[in-house]
């Protein structure tokens, strides 16, 4: 189980817009955020709420782009919240999917296993087992121009999979894709997960994608973790209509504004 303990981090007033240029990240100046959360193994979590409440922030914690104040990063029970960027085992998905334009597919996920390049046969499977799982095994010498903006996710993902990390931060990655394409990276996520036995944290703007890929919800406000539950019962009356009526939702004016915003 990945334990995420009354971790705590709070923006320095004097230091903030240059953390804001170097992370990307725009929080409310002094708002001091704790989160505390689990995911279970092969469970992907989705994490909900308006910009601005600390989806990212907690994402980057975890991460280690920046450090807490307090509080504790577990992996079944070992703490990483001191560990380097390079010693987490965290692999992070972003909305851009960060793929080198002159590079071809292979060569952009094997920089995930490799960045010298200099690949071993063990190595070289692994990169085409990852592109088969995703789907894309027959376009592995076509550059990111060439693909869709869903077959350049799915290569980020292939990355993902290699670095063989047991965390997976998702942050945004469905927000620049149609419906259509949403629901197919959805689903190859929840297989990926599941098989890998992973623990993802799912950013989205939308409750549908919550509903689609997780069980479970987090729905975070001003630096708060405010309810972690069943999806279906935070979001469920959303999904054909916008009144809202279920027990949880009707309880959180928070949630009832943030969907009516929605």
């Amino acid at each position: 189980m990945l334990n995420i303990d009354n971790l705590s981090f709070s923006f320095d007033s004097n230091k903030t817009k240059s953390t804001i240029k170097n992370n990307g990240i725009n929080e409310p100046t002094g708002l001091k955020m704790e989160f505390s959360l689990d995911v279970n193994a092969g469970e992907i979590l989705s994490i909900i709420g308006p910009s601005g409440s600390g989806k990212t922030t907690l994402l980057n914690l975890i991460a280690g782009f920046i450090k807490p104040s307090s509080g504790n990063i577990l992996i079944n029970g070992n703490d990483i919240s001191q560990l380097s960027i390079p010693q987490r085992p965290v692999t992070t998905v972003f909305q851009e999917n960060n793929l080198f334009p002159h590079l071809d597919v292979f060569t952009n996920v094997a920089l995930g296993i490799q960045p010298s390049l200099k690949l071993n046969e063990s190595e070289k499977q692994q990169i085409h087992n990852a592109l088969e799982s995703v789907g894309l095994a027959t376009l592995s010498k076509r550059l990111p121009k060439e693909l869709s903006g869903g077959q350049r996710q799915r290569v980020a993902l292939a990355r993902a999979l290699v670095r063989k990390h047991s965390i997976l931060l998702l942050d945004e990655p469905l927000a620049a894709l149609g419906p259509a394409m949403r629901e197919e990276i959805i689903d190859l996520l929840k297989d990926l997960v599941e098989k890998e036995q992973m623990y993802a944290l799912l950013i989205s703007h939308q409750p549908e994608d919550a509903l689609k890929a997780s069980k479970r919800t987090a729905f975070i406000n001003e630096g708060k973790v405010l309810v972690i539950d069943d999806s279906q019962a935070l979001f469920g009356e959303f999904e054909n209509s916008t009144d809202i009526n279920s027990d949880i939702s009707s309880k959180l004016p928070e949630i009832r504004n943030y969907l009516g915003e929605s």
